[in-house]
């Protein structure tokens, strides 16, 4: 399995980033500056440059105009589908502006649908996107604390949810509803599956 790390400009969860290992390492805009301040040098540099306020030196710069049509971090998320990750996971992506972190959530489910496992990681979460046919088992040592999932299409088949307080049973999750907020772990294995459709799966990180 191939493995991706994107980091943007917000929020950066150095602690998670370090205790994982990548294949390939993308920072995208600002998120030069996260990886910088640590030691860790990226496989590649993108963006604009608006975020970040400069243009880094460093050998291999994806450099685009400020105005176009898709953000850094979708022209990121195409480049590790073209270096064909199999998971992806995106720091520095959530929080802060809301509108941004609503994009970003819209691209998780894209980039989900189109083959490899995406996660997101905040600063004491993750959201994980699960495109089904498939189940998503939280990982050991998660094992207290609220998941919550949601419906990233019109309506997502087949959903379950087990090992938690509330149990899911081949249920449909539409996008107009809170069915779903706020499960509670109980110290059991957990897991999420969907038949047809993609979910937000948020979890604490361990």
């Amino acid at each position: 399995m191939r493995t991706c790390a994107l980091v943007g400009a917000v929020d950066f969860n150095a602690e998670d980033f370090l205790r994982r290992s990548f294949d390939y390492v993308i920072a995208v805009d600002g998120g030069f500056a996260h990886l910088e301040a640590i030691g860790v040098k990226p496989d590649v540099v993108m963006g604009d440059f608006d975020s970040l306020g400069y243009t880094p030196h460093f050998p291999r710069i994806a450099r685009f105009p400020k105005e176009k049509d898709k953000s850094d971090m979708e022209l990121a998320l195409e480049r590790a589908l073209a270096r064909h990750a199999d998971e992806v996971y995106v720091y520095g992506g959530l929080s802060a502006r809301l509108d941004h972190t609503v994009a970003n959530l819209q691209l998780f489910a894209k980039f989900s649908e189109k083959g490899p496992y995406i996660t997101g990681i905040g600063d004491d979460f993750a959201v994980r996107v699960l495109t089904g046919p498939d189940v998503f088992e939280l990982p050991c040592g998660v094992e207290a604390g609220t998941v919550s999932v949601f419906a990233a299409n019109d309506r997502v088949k087949g959903v379950i949810e087990s090992g938690m307080k509330y149990s899911l049973d081949d249920v449909e999750l539409t996008n107009r509803t809170s069915l779903g907020l706020s499960n509670e772990l109980q110290g059991e294995v957990a897991r999420v599956g969907a038949e047809e459709g993609t979910l937000y799966i948020f979890y604490p990180l361990g």
